[in-house]
């Protein structure tokens, strides 16, 4: 006759897992139904009694003891994490860095920020809270600035005007075009065409490769691509905890223009990305997408500690 082994579960919240226990007994088969008769429990001595109680307190201060070395291990783990992961830690730096995924995004334990780090983060996220306002005196000048980087031997338009389009605006006034991407994208036009003027010109009149008959828009592509970066690095939560957003957090430590910086990579990364792929306007988000996921890929390396190390600044031309 077969042994049979019958499976008594017990969960208990112990450091946030099942815990399961196994009871055996040595029942030959089942000659008789599951629910017979326990006659045989009302025989039992007091003693066993007395036994089966003493065994359950011993239960019960085990599971005390376990539950509060989980704790323990859990806070020496958070504590562990936070050395590591720190931006001054020269461990974070030799280490991969620990993940989880939510709602099927990367994230990771938050480190901590230098006061350095927080004051820069802090002057991003004001960047990117403030909208595109046509109507201020600023952002029109700012419209009239990026022109003049852009067509310096063209007569300067007017705020709406059919010659906007040549720039790859979607209509005669820019600043119907900004939409989520905010101030900060018409901010990170003008800092590319100033830092890297070569690069932003052979975008802007696409000399590079061979091109679509139906190009993407230079301006709107620009402000899409300030868009996507906010997002890929979680800039909009009170702290990245993206793996983009935190390794991110160590180049804003270098680098107070890292943002903008990285702006200049995505948009020569995506213009690579379109050529390889003989991409057509209706392709644009598609090819948004693999940048996102090259600039992802690329932050992650081990040896990048500054926008320059990154592959793919190789492309920009000064």
């Amino acid at each position: 006759m077969s042994r049979t082994l019958r499976r008594r579960l017990h969960h208990g919240d112990v450091g946030g897992r099942g815990t399961e226990h196994l009871e055996s007994s040595g029942l030959e088969g089942l000659e008789e139904p599951l629910l017979g008769s326990y006659e045989d429990d009302d025989k039992r001595s007091e003693g066993q009694v007395l036994e089966d109680l003493w065994d359950d307190e011993r239960k019960k201060e085990r599971l005390h003891w376990t539950m509060l070395f989980s704790q323990l291990i859990a806070q020496w783990m958070q504590w562990l994490a936070n050395i590591v992961l720190g931006s001054g830690s020269l461990i974070g730096r030799f280490l991969p860095l620990s993940s989880i995924t939510q709602n099927g995004q990367s994230k990771i334990l938050q480190p901590t920020l230098s006061p350095l780090q927080e004051e820069r983060l802090r002057n991003l996220q004001q960047r990117l809270g403030v909208p595109f306002d046509g109507s201020r005196l600023e952002h029109q000048d700012a419209l009239r600035q990026l022109w003049k980087l852009a067509y310096p031997d063209r007569e300067l338009p007017s705020l709406k005007s059919e010659l906007w389009k040549d720039m790859g605006w979607q209509g005669t006034d820019p600043s119907t075009d900004f939409r989520g991407g905010g101030y900060i994208s018409m901010e990170n036009l003008i800092f590319f065409a100033k830092k890297y003027p070569e690069s932003f010109q052979r975008l802007l009149h696409k000399q590079d490769g061979t091109r679509a008959e139906w190009e993407y828009p230079f301006a709107v592509a620009g402000i899409n691509l300030s868009f996507m970066l906010a997002q890929m690095l979680d800039l909009q939560s009170g702290k990245p905890s993206s793996l983009a957003g935190v390794r991110f957090l160590e180049l804003l430590q270098e680098d107070e223009m890292a943002f903008d910086n990285l702006y200049c990579v995505a948009f020569q990364m995506m213009d690579a990305q379109w050529l390889a792929k003989r991409a057509s306007y209706m392709e644009f988000n598609d090819v948004l997408k693999s940048t996102r996921t090259q600039l992802e890929r690329e932050l992650s390396l081990e040896d990048v500690s500054s926008i320059r190390d990154l592959p793919a600044y190789n492309l920009l031309k000064l």
